[in-house]
Formats: structure tokens, sequence, C-alpha cells
């Protein structure tokens, strides 16, 4: 509903922003001037001691000098207490003796309707509460000691008993003058099909109230205390108050608790969030009796961009983090994401706490992980992938599931995410098998046989003739980086972007990229690779070829592809430079050449002159671009 900035205006001038604020900060009294409405306070959102938090009655804003938060009344309350936008209209406009404007009489008369069940349903809080105390309750009061759960927590969360009683709570609100219809309506009474007099819907359980975001008791979950009944647990029915699929336990405080800085812990059940706000985790909710909906999914994230999904070390809890999986990857996208923390088998929240205390259950959520390693847990976990067509399978799974993600940005960073956790999946299943050589992928007529050939043959090579050219020298950087990915494939994860943007002119070089960073072979690939193995500068350096020489590898893999990105940029650096060399080479071109010959030298450690004293002196400067053009590249790696 769309509020006119009259009413929003008026709302503001009628509540002083100190009183707003007033209600979470102590003022300095030494700074404060109350007469010119200029408040000074330590600020709520960073908890800081010393008072650099301003509030101006007269602009209504509010400025903190530490962290910069600023607004007016509504951000306030939105930000600090975890409010809906229409919440604190609401709050305030009934603070100002506003109010809201006018709906149609339809909607009127459906709100003036909540209003009474509402009503309704604070008078059952109160009778339940009261039962909670009386002879009848002894046993609950019992079971709810055995829970760590005293007289404090009760009252903390209004947890109250409805007796064995046919028409307990039926009686107690008629005695009040609340109508059987309205008591029916607001599901705590139900009327027999033959048109008896209602009886009540819950008996012989402790009840826990179930509260709406502004705190306003909507429903009731009722915990039998006969082991024999057919339901542990037993909901409210849908009212016009109440859709379960649509409301979290506890999301009032732990809204508020969240706009502190605490996480949004979603735990399984009543007991579980009661145990976990007692231990300090007030950020804790559950659903409903229900698997996660996803109006509860849109109903988190509006609290916080990651929630974490606490789940039961059992079966059950793992079958239902499967389950949200596919309810989730849809909606994932930049600010709503899940983590998923996993307790100790067969204990939950409760039971972790009462066992090892708060610090345990911390660390439990530490370690929660992204929603992408559970997908991969559920596609992976148990399987082997010995063969093409069961490698293919993964590839299948893994590609539907993450093809449902809206997002393209968001679909694009599992892509790599997934492709990272393939490569080091079978990456490690080689290294199982190393020992053997034909393992390693070599060109026809090489399996099992470690390249080797005398320091001699180097002569051979094309880095060694004085005519050796730009593209001739990248060539062989790039021969010698696609020979060490393709005898050490786990070296490929780590440095796949930079795989990605090598750009081989020859057409069989490129599809062996392709086929390397796919972890696929191909006819043409093939060819490519059996040309490189024979490279007289590749046969000449064993150590790196060989599985075992890793670490040497790495470094050497991590150095060339150095060189030939300083080298591609020098290039376009000094093309550019080229371009303008027909004028005058003035301050600006000479420093851009220098850069560009440093980087160069950096990765290739050759002797280069120093660009930088060449001035204006046009002669000069071609001769240092010819010199940064034709210098040798390939020395001994970097350590």
């Amino acid at each position: 509903m769309s509020l006119p900035p009259q009413f929003l205006d008026e709302i503001r001038a009628r509540v002083p922003l100190s009183r707003v604020i007033g209600r979470k900060v102590v003022w300095d009294q030494r700074r404060s001037n109350q007469a010119k409405g200029d408040w000074w306070a330590p600020c709520p959102f960073h908890g800081e001691k010393t008072a650099s938090f301003h509030v101006d009655d007269q602009k209504g804003f509010y400025y903190c000098f530490g962290c910069h938060a600023k607004g007016d009344a509504l951000t306030f309350l939105r930000e600090a207490e975890g409010m809906s936008f229409m919440d604190a209209v609401e709050l305030m406009a009934s603070e100002a003796g506003l109010q809201m404007p006018e709906r149609d009489p339809r909607a009127v008369e459906r709100a003036d309707r909540r209003t009474e069940l509402v009503e309704v349903m604070e008078q059952a809080v109160r009778w339940y509460r009261m039962q909670l105390g009386m002879g009848v309750a002894e046993d609950a009061r019992a079971y709810l000691k055995r829970r760590g759960l005293d007289g404090a927590a009760a009252e903390q969360f209004g947890i109250g008993y409805a007796p064995d009683q046919r028409q307990g709570l039926f009686n107690a609100l008629r005695s009040k003058g609340i109508a059987e219809a309205l008591i029916v309506e607001a599901g705590l009474c139900a009327k027999p099909d033959d048109g008896g007099a209602p009886f009540d819907r819950f008996r012989g359980r402790i009840m826990f109230p179930i509260r709406d975001a502004r705190g306003r008791c909507i429903a009731f979950g009722g915990r039998a205390m006969d082991p024999n009944a057919r339901a542990k647990y037993l909901n409210s029915p849908e009212t016009p108050l109440f859709d379960k699929g649509r409301n979290l336990y506890n999301i009032g405080p732990a809204r508020a608790a969240v706009a502190k800085g605490r996480p949004l812990i979603v735990a399984e059940g009543y007991m579980d969030v009661i145990a976990l706000v007692r231990a300090g985790f007030d950020g804790a909710v559950a659903p409903l009796g229900t698997a996660i909906t996803e109006d509860q999914l849109r109903l988190m994230w509006r609290i916080s961009p990651e929630p974490v999904i606490a789940l039961d070390g059992d079966t059950a809890g793992l079958r239902a983090a499967m389950r949200l999986i596919d309810l989730a990857l849809p909606m994932t996208a930049p600010g709503q994401a899940l983590r998923f923390a996993f307790l100790p088998e067969g204990q939950d929240p409760d039971d972790l706490i009462r066992a090892k205390g708060a610090p345990a259950m911390s660390g439990v959520l530490e370690d929660a992980r992204p929603l992408v390693d559970l997908l991969w847990k559920r596609e992976t976990e148990g399987k082997v992938f010995d063969s093409p067509e069961r490698k293919a399978a993964l590839d299948k799974s893994l590609g539907d599931a993450i093809a449902r993600i809206a997002d393209k940005d968001t679909r694009d960073h599992y892509f790599q995410a997934l492709k990272n956790l393939k490569w080091e999946l079978f990456s490690n299943r080689r290294r199982d098998v190393a020992p053997r050589p034909q393992q390693v992928w070599q060109p026809k007529g090489m399996r099992g046989v470690v390249p080797v050939a005398p320091v001699a043959s180097t002569r051979a090579s094309r880095l060694s003739s004085p005519e050796a050219n730009e593209r001739a020298a990248e060539e062989m950087i790039e021969a010698m980086i696609l020979a060490i990915c393709a005898t050490h494939p786990h070296l490929i994860g780590p440095v796949e972007p930079r795989l990605e943007r090598l750009e081989p002119g020859d057409g069989d070089r490129a599809q062996l990229v392709h086929d390397l960073l796919a972890g696929s072979q191909s006819q043409a690939g093939q060819r490519a690779l059996e040309s490189i193995m024979a490279e007289p500068h590749v046969k000449a350096a064993p150590a790196i070829l060989r599985p075992q020489d890793g670490d040497a590898a790495a470094e050497i893999l991590a150095n060339a592809l150095d060189r030939i990105e300083a080298r591609r940029i020098a290039r376009e650096e000094i093309a550019r430079a080229v371009a303008e060399i027909e004028g005058l080479a003035d301050e600006g071109l000479t420093w851009r050449v220098a850069q560009s010959a440093r980087a160069r030298q950096q990765a290739d450690s050759p002797s280069l002159a120093d660009l930088s004293d060449l001035g204006e002196d046009r002669e000069a400067l071609a001769a240092g671009l010819r010199a940064a053009l034709q210098n040798e590249i390939w020395r001994k790696p970097r350590r």
C-alpha cells in the first residue's frame, strides 16, 4: 500500500526523533542540549563508548561520526529494530495519534476482524500461562525443568499449558464474553460436524505462542505430554491470522537481533530455538512444523542475506537439507545465499548446548558450508566416476541443477566452483594411481616414458636462433605451459582463469587448451600435444615433466604464465606507443613505455635499458622499443 508523502511528513513532525532513538541509547547530558533538540550518545549500531552519535530533532536526522550511520526515524526503526517499513510507519502513526490512510471498506472490515482475533489469542495466552502454574501442570513443569527451562524462560517465551479437558479454554473465553464464532475462527476450538458445542483443539499439551514480526500472537504450537499421542507436536490450523508457510517462530526478536549484527540461524523446532536464544544466539528462528517453503525463504532473506540452516545430525536432517537445495537454487542471487551447519550425529542444538555449552554450537556455526558444497555432496557422495559415461552423468546432473539459477552472475560462479571441485576430484583420483607412468597424459609413442634429451639438443630450439621473433618466443613459453598442464593436471585448477586467457594462433593448440580445461581429449589436441612434446626445449626439461616433480612444475608454470602475460601487455602498450611515435615523444609516452618495459623485465629478468632517461630523443626511444621486442626471454625460473 502506497502512503501519501504528506502523511509521512506529518508523523515525522509529530514524533520527535529523540523520543524514538531515546529508547535505545543513553544520552550524554554534558554534550546534549535538550532545549535546542541537539542530542549526543554512544552509537547503538557499532557499540562504542564515546558519544559520537548525533541526533538533530529540528532537522529530523541522525548521524554517527564513527560508523557513518544516518537516516530519519523510520530508517532507525528499520535498521535498529529490524522492522519493515509498514510496521515502522504504523508504530509511529500510533505514537503520533494518527490513523493510517483509509483503505477500501472490505479491507477495513478484515483489519477490524483480525484485531478482534488477535485479542482472543492474547486471552488464550494468558489462560494457558495461568494453567502452567496450577497443580494440573505438574508433569509439564517437570518436563520443562528436565529440558533446562526455568520460570524465566517460560516467561520470556510465553510458554503455557493446555489441561486435558474437553472445554477448559472454551468455557474460560466464553465467560469473558468472547463470541463462540471468534473462538472457532481463531483456531482455538473446533466445532463438531454434528453441530455440537465446540471443544478445545489443544489438550494435555505444553503450549508455545507463535507470534508475528510485530509480536502479536497469531497461533500456537502444542507439545503432547502423552507419549502415545497421535501427533507429538500440533500447530494451530490455517486462520485469517495464521499461514504456517509464511511465518517463522521467534521472527520478531530474531529480526531485531540480526539488525544488531547477529547471524540468522534456522533451527528445526521450538525447543531448538529456545535453547539457542538462551545460549546467546538471539537470531534463531524455526519453520512451523513443515519443510521450509519459498515464502519462508523470502522472509529469511528479507532479514539476512545469508541465513545459516542448522540441521540435526541425523538422516532426517540431511534429507531436509537435500530437499532444500532444489527449492533454494532457483531463488539464489547476490544477497540471497544459504549456509548449512550440521550438528553431530544424533544431536539437535538443544542436546549439543546442554552437553557441551555455547562454544560447541559456535564451532558448528563457524563450520557452516555454502549451498554449492551441499549440492556437490549430494551428487558425488558414495559414487564412483571411473568411466566417461559416469563422468558425463555427473556433468549432466550438476548442469541441470545450476541451469535453474535465474541470476546469470550467480550461475556463472556456481559453474566455476563446481568445475574446480571436479578438477580436484579427478586429479586426486589420478594422483592415487600415479605410480603407473601410463596414467600421465603423454603423446602417442611416449606413454610410460619420461621425455629426456641431452641439453645440447636445445640448439635446435627456435629460442636459440638470433632471428627469433616475438611470436616464436611466445609459442615456446606457450608450449612449456601446455606440456606442464598435460603432465600435471592437478595444477590446472588454480591457474584455470589464466589458461582461459591463452589464445594460441594454432588451431590444434587452441583445441588442446580446451581439452585441458574440460578434462577431455580430442584428436586435434592429441596432435598438438605430440608436437609440443617433441620440441627440443620441452624434451630438455624432464624434471618438470615427471609426475613426482609437482612443486618444481608449479613454480615453472607460474613463471611461464607471468612471462607470457607480461609480454602481451607490453606488446599492447608498445603498439599504442608506436602509433604515437610519428609525433613528438612526450614525457607521458616515454613513461608508459618505461613502465611496460619494467613489467616485462620483472617477468623475464633480462637486462633491459632503463627507458626513463630517454627524454624526447626519438631515435633513442625507437632503439629502446626495438630492444624490448628482440630481447631473449627464456631464463632460469625465478625463485
